[in-house]
């Protein structure tokens, strides 16, 4: 069988946890790496989705990479920065990931989106996701930026086709598979991400 724009992310998530059920950094990243050809799918109208994403994996990444052995989970890459009182600094992994999640919560509610609401536009899917996510989080310029990428998404039953092997596989059971086993590992960030004070904060 012909493998969807989700085989990837998939395979991910079979591996992102330890055997003591801890998020592996590695494999966390590489399933955020893997959606980018998804997101890619959306066109330049969602260019300021893939470079945010990009950037703070590359931030992740290239700490992960310093020491794998001692970054090897996920958290540990903020629970230094926390000891050394440098968690909020705008380049701190810690903010790296607290916008990474974030990015992913959208990508993961847009998708549930179109699952759930066969009947939306693209722009409709979009737009609650982004209420329900980001704009929380986002000031007037970013929100002006997002909302301008909405409008030139496109359309849904084109984009819908482009992700589906062949234009013709039905990919909503790999849809609903992944956001819910890569909701759970968002989850599980947020609430890490409040036990140290970061997950309100604001861009």
């Amino acid at each position: 069988m012909e493998e969807s724009v989700f085989s990837s992310p998939l395979e991910g998530l079979s591996r992102v946890r330890s055997e003591e059920g801890k998020i592996l950094t590695a494999p966390f990243l590489d399933i955020c790496k893997s959606l980018l050809p998804v997101v890619d799918k959306f066109g330049g109208a969602f260019s300021i989705v893939k470079s945010d994403v990009g950037g703070n994996i590359s931030r992740l990444e290239s700490k992960y990479q310093s020491n794998p052995s001692e970054y090897r989970f996920l958290y540990s890459l903020v629970q230094k920065e926390v000891e050394a009182k440098t968690e909020k600094a705008s380049s701190s992994c810690t903010c790296g990931l607290l916008w990474l999640t974030r990015s992913m919560d959208y990508t993961v509610k847009l998708f549930s989106n179109l699952q759930e609401h066969q009947d939306w536009s693209m722009q409709r899917a979009c737009n609650d996701s982004y209420k329900k996510t980001l704009k929380n989080w986002h000031g007037w310029v970013a929100t002006s930026s997002f909302n301008l990428a909405i409008k030139l998404a496109p359309d849904r039953k084109k984009f819908m086709e482009t992700i589906s092997p062949s234009g013709t596989r039905d990919i909503g059971p790999d849809i609903e598979k992944f956001c819910t086993g890569f909701s759970s590992v968002l989850a599980e960030n947020h609430k890490f991400l409040a036990s140290v004070g970061m997950d309100n904060l604001e861009g």
